[in-house]
């Protein structure tokens, strides 16, 4: 009998294991998805990203960020914003930031890497690239983007 409850319970054990699978592999970033529903600023600032208007956006994302410092999302959009103007310190000052806040964000390690591709830093790229790699134990955007944007920059060289 205790062979029979052993295999029980090796059995329920399983199970357990393999319906909390997608709970433990859930992207840890978008455990805020709302903050749009919470701060008419960010919302407006995604509004201006879609319509490109990166300097309404960042001006947007900035008053937002008064209030929502450590949202990593936002400092990964706010970075994505000073990229599309250009200004890249500032750009890779915030994805820096929803890295710190967030070490597995992927966006921000994909924009990040990026980045660092449009400013010659092809080290810096590969750093980040080799971030995901850890990150997305399955394939993911994010590292595919990244993987083509190398790609795409090394034989430009």
């Amino acid at each position: 009998m205790s062979r029979l409850a052993g295999l029980i319970r090796a059995s329920l054990l399983c199970a357990a294991i393999a319906a909390l699978a997608p709970i433990a592999a859930a992207d840890p970033y978008e455990a805020d998805p709302d903050l749009a529903t919470r701060d008419d600023d960010y919302a407006a600032g995604k509004r201006a990203i879609e319509q490109k208007d990166w300097a309404g956006a960042a001006r947007l994302f900035q008053r937002s960020e008064v209030r929502n410092p450590d949202h990593a999302d936002l400092q990964n959009i706010l970075g994505f914003s000073y990229r599309n103007l250009k200004q890249y310190d500032l750009a890779l000052k915030h994805y820096k930031r929803a890295i710190e806040l967030d070490p597995r964000h992927r966006g921000a390690h994909e924009y990040i890497g990026e980045t660092y591709l449009m400013t010659g830093d092809l080290v810096g790229a590969e750093r980040h690239l080799a971030a995901l790699k850890g990150i997305c134990l399955l394939p993911c955007e994010e590292l595919k983007d990244l993987e083509r944007a190398i790609a795409k920059y090394q034989g430009k060289k």
